[in-house]
């Protein structure tokens, strides 16, 4: 594939996001188990705005092993999601539509860094392009997920700031998600 190019990314682009240590803070060895313990990161719903009118589809994928444990429930779940998107949208923000995998298994085809998600995501919105897409996440195994699927990979720093970089699974990297969508930003507004 050719280097990644932030002024490249046109309104035919979907963005994947990862969700614990992107779009909130993730809890140490721990789940979010209610949306009381959901914490955004600062400018991240603000973030979504901007990335909304950049990507033609902003699409979740998280492995959720809590309920494949039995810690916390698909309606535990729903109601931490549902409350989020109300959030997002709120600031002007949307995410298209959410994909999680519960199972414990490494080998389920859905399990980040499986790319069962993504290819979800392609039957549910035919016109994705994987080659056009990318995927934000704050650990390799989403940087892998990328890789897998055939798509861009942009990791951030967020969890993990001492990752050795240049990394062979990462395109490019960024300190937050508002940091990358403020980078997307000034790279379309050099060009436009």
């Amino acid at each position: 594939m050719p280097l990644l190019q932030l002024s490249d990314i046109d309104q035919h682009w979907t963005l994947f996001l990862d969700r614990d240590g992107v779009i909130n803070h993730e809890k140490y060895q721990d789940y979010v188990y209610s949306y009381d313990e959901f914490i955004f990161y600062d400018g991240v719903p603000e973030a979504l705005q901007g990335l909304a009118a950049r990507f033609k589809y902003i699409l979740l994928t998280t492995n959720q092993r809590g309920i494949g444990r039995g810690l916390m429930t698909e309606a535990d779940l729903s109601a931490i999601h549902t409350n989020m998107l109300r959030d997002i949208r709120a600031a002007g923000g949307r995410i298209d539509k959410i994909y999680y995998c519960t199972s414990n298994d490494n080998n389920d085809p859905n399990r980040k860094p499986n790319p069962g998600m993504a290819f979800q995501a392609q039957k549910d919105f035919p016109d994705i392009d994987l080659k056009r897409s990318l995927i934000v996440g704050n650990n390799l195994s989403d940087m892998e997920f990328g890789r897998n699927a055939g798509m861009y990979t942009v990791f951030v720093r967020t969890t993990q700031p001492g990752l050795a970089l240049p990394h062979p699974l990462v395109d490019l990297a960024f300190d937050s998600l508002p940091d990358f969508a403020k980078a997307l930003q000034l790279a379309q507004n050099f060009i436009g």
